[in-house]
């Protein structure tokens, strides 16, 4: 059993309009660890646009996720569970408190959300911080099983780089693998939330994980590419001008 997986992040028409960079980042793999017990681990970031180097941020959020997961998923007898959801959290804040420190910055110029699911064939834990959202299905369904993070005032967040993120750490424990997942920042959330009843809006999943579930290996640069453009589009660049990303993948059986 593996991942069928696909991943894109895209700069939004707001940023493409001030001549900014995507402030988003994605790190997604479906082969970390034994290949005789394969992990899943996919994680998403979105730099704010308020911190002077929030994209900076994000990506140096998805480095410290990749690099602690690569030595975690080597250790003999590895689950993945809410300490190492925490643990991964506190990797990545060290990370970018010392690419602050160099630059003679602070972590917030940094700020960025973190969200991602880590997921055995046995075991699943979800962690989050901030918004954008993390859909589910672990044998029952499509789920939003964390509740995206919204501040005190309208269009306001937390971010991994606060103060007090590690009080705000959301994660959930499955004692099953994720058959189904995606993983997006908040510029999908209103095209693929519910955002009254707070749950997937299974249409525009649908149709993601019927592809994926039909793909090969050999399919892999053609969904890439798909995605990246739908991502793009008209539609989807009609409902948000902000930058989007969005990680899928399939559990396979074969």
């Amino acid at each position: 059993m593996t991942w069928r997986l696909v991943a894109a992040s895209v700069k939004g028409s707001s940023h493409a309009a001030a001549d900014l960079p995507c402030q988003d980042s994605n790190w997604a793999s479906p082969s970390e660890g034994d290949i005789a017990a394969p992990v899943l681990c996919a994680f998403a970031a979105d730099g704010a646009g308020s911190a002077l180097r929030g994209g900076d941020g994000a990506e140096l959020a998805m480095e410290a996720a990749a690099h602690f997961m690569r030595q975690r998923t080597t250790q003999d007898g590895f689950q993945p569970d809410e300490t190492l959801a925490r643990e991964c959290i506190e990797q990545v804040r060290a990370r970018i408190s010392h690419a602050a420190a160099e630059a003679s910055l602070t972590p917030r110029d940094y700020a960025c959300t973190f969200l991602g699911v880590i997921s055995t064939t046995t075991q699943s834990v979800l962690v989050q911080v901030g918004d954008g959202g993390i859909v589910v299905d672990v044998g029952h369904g499509l789920a939003l099983p964390i509740i995206p993070m919204s501040g005190e005032y309208a269009n306001m967040t937390y971010f991994v780089t606060d103060e007090d993120a590690l009080s705000r750490v959301q994660s959930k424990l499955f004692l099953a693998p994720v058959r189904k997942l995606a993983v997006f920042t908040d510029g999908l959330q209103r095209l693929a939330i519910n955002m009254a009843a707070q749950t997937p809006h299974e249409p525009f999943f649908n149709r993601f994980f019927a592809i994926l579930a039909k793909a090969s290996a050999h399919d892999e640069e053609q969904l890439q590419d798909a995605l990246e453009a739908f991502l793009k589009s008209q539609p989807v660049e009609e409902r948000t001008d902000d930058d989007r990303t969005l990680v899928l993948a399939t559990l396979m059986d074969k």
